[in-house]
């Protein structure tokens, strides 16, 4: 069986900041990691590969060429190969083009019995491109999985709901998108830091996948961001003191003065 893992390198977005003037991200000095949701995804792969030697896991990244970093921390923790997806004509690409980008290259790896993908990305948090991944690959999907069982070509997924979950069951290929519940991703191990190092990383350009430069990067985007902004900060609470009839009158009065009763 082999398990395809759809991984982003995105900037760590405790450290981003947003130009005023421009409203655009600075990313200068930034550092890059691995996108948290899909840590959660290569975990879930990895885990099925503890449990059947015969399992391979392959991650696949659409990003520029510093992006075989994060690909290599990803065979350190276990992944068997990697395949980076990389061309200048791919920049600006929105999720429409990005999932059509990922899905030629999946295509071409062939084979997969499930594909692995974080629920959303930290740098756009759209929950976009998985979902769209599988529509171009014509096999099924279920977002938000919180949990799983695979029993031969059946797969019945937990998918999280707000207040519970939904019981779905797929038949494989299937396309499966992790939430941070499912599990809890392992540290690198020491013993294949070395190794990941030593394995070749497959790059894909353009020119080898079934994809026109017409059909990707910023003209072939749909959709547009208008603006990047960091929300307004949020005023100073008021602690109420006093008993419960105090605090409830105090209340009652500072809802009044704000006109908000």
């Amino acid at each position: 069986m082999r398990i395809v893992v759809c991984v982003k390198q995105v900037p760590d977005t405790t450290e981003v900041k947003i130009d005023p003037k421009t409203g655009t991200l600075i990313r200068e000095g930034v550092p890059s990691i691995l996108n948290p949701d899909d840590a959660n995804a290569l975990e879930e792969a990895l885990k099925i590969k503890d449990r059947d030697k015969d399992v391979i896991v392959s991650v696949v990244s659409m990003g520029p060429p510093q992006a075989e970093v994060m690909l290599r921390e990803c065979l350190a923790m276990g992944a068997d190969e990697a395949y980076l997806i990389s061309d200048r004509a791919f920049a600006g690409s929105d999720t429409w083009a990005t999932s059509k980008v990922i899905a030629s290259a999946i295509r071409k790896i062939k084979d997969y019995d499930i594909i692995f993908a974080g629920r959303q990305a930290i740098d756009g948090d759209t929950a976009q491109v998985g979902p769209q991944i599988s529509e171009k690959l014509h096999v099924p999907q279920v977002t938000y999985v919180q949990d799983f069982k695979i029993d031969g070509d059946d797969v019945t997924v937990q998918r999280e709901l707000e207040d519970g979950y939904e019981l779905i069951k797929v038949k494989k290929p299937v396309l499966l998108t992790a939430v941070n519940s499912l599990n809890t991703p392992r540290y690198m191990a020491v013993d294949k830091v070395f190794e990941a190092y030593q394995k070749e990383i497959t790059t894909f350009t353009i020119d080898d996948l079934d994809i026109t430069r017409e059909g990707v990067g910023l003209k072939a985007s749909p959709t547009k961001v208008f603006r990047s902004f960091t929300p307004p900060p949020k005023g100073k609470g008021v602690m109420l003191e006093g008993s419960s009839e105090e605090v409830v009158e105090k209340l009652v009065v500072g809802l009044k003065e704000k006109h908000i009763i």
